[in-house]
């Protein structure tokens, strides 16, 4: 039998992106239709996540993440996985006290940029994950370059992400301010692909309307996750 995933959910799109992912891209693993791992999945209200985040709490990040870990474990789950980049910021606090394993969204990002052989990396997200250590530590590590998008980029891309993707809102402006400042990072810094590091930003963006190859860090948690249960079965 493949290992049961534990997915600790944040915000709901991701979650769900990701949850539907593991469920309709498990039957070509497992040679079977409409077959995929058991799946659990844990959220506490995303308004919880993002008083700590206001306030730079990352132990209280940490604290949520955990009790989802602890109730997805009681719910028999092997491993866990994370579908929100931004508050993999307390993963540091969270994987010493954890009851389970983790995938790390980030360094599975990061080995697949470096297996396709990219370079340098334009880096989107929510302006906490963008200001943060969290992706330059995993693409550090496997030698990779990274730039950030400019502050003001950084400001709209957040409002983007948090007053529209995140509830489910979907306008063309958005879409078209992602793709300029992704054609722009290609342009005059000379990435070679971008992370799309906030779970929702696939619900717009993917190799088929973005300048530049993409990572969608939600699709590919997912993916690694289906391999690590279908392998350890």
């Amino acid at each position: 039998m493949p290992q049961h995933i534990g997915i600790v959910g944040c915000s709901a799109e991701g979650a769900a992106l990701c949850y539907r992912t593991v469920c309709m891209e498990g039957a070509a693993l497992l040679g079977e239709p409409h077959a995929h791992p058991e799946v659990s999945l844990h959220t506490p209200s995303l308004a919880d996540y993002v008083r700590c985040l206001d306030r730079g709490d990352l132990q209280g990040v940490a604290g949520l993440m955990l009790a989802s870990a602890h109730k997805l474990a009681r719910a028999g789950a092997d491993f866990l996985i994370c579908p929100d980049n931004t508050i993999h910021q307390a993963f540091h606090l969270v994987q010493p006290h954890s009851p389970l394993p983790w995938l790390h969204i980030a360094e599975v990002v990061a080995a697949e940029a470096a297996a396709r052989g990219h370079r340098r990396l334009a880096l989107t997200g929510t302006r906490w994950l963008v200001d943060s250590s969290v992706y330059p530590d995993a693409l550090q590590a496997q030698g990779l370059q990274w730039v950030r998008p400019t502050e003001a980029e950084r400001s709209e891309i957040n409002r983007i992400i948090m007053d529209e993707l995140v509830p489910g809102v979907i306008r063309p402006e958005g879409v078209a301010t992602f793709q300029q400042i992704i054609a722009r990072l290609q342009r005059e810094d000379g990435c070679d692909a971008v992370v799309l590091g906030c779970t929702e930003i696939p619900l717009i963006l993917s190799d088929a309307n973005s300048p530049l190859p993409t990572l969608d860090s939600t699709r590919l948690l997912a993916r690694a996750a289906l391999r690590r249960a279908v392998e350890a079965s």
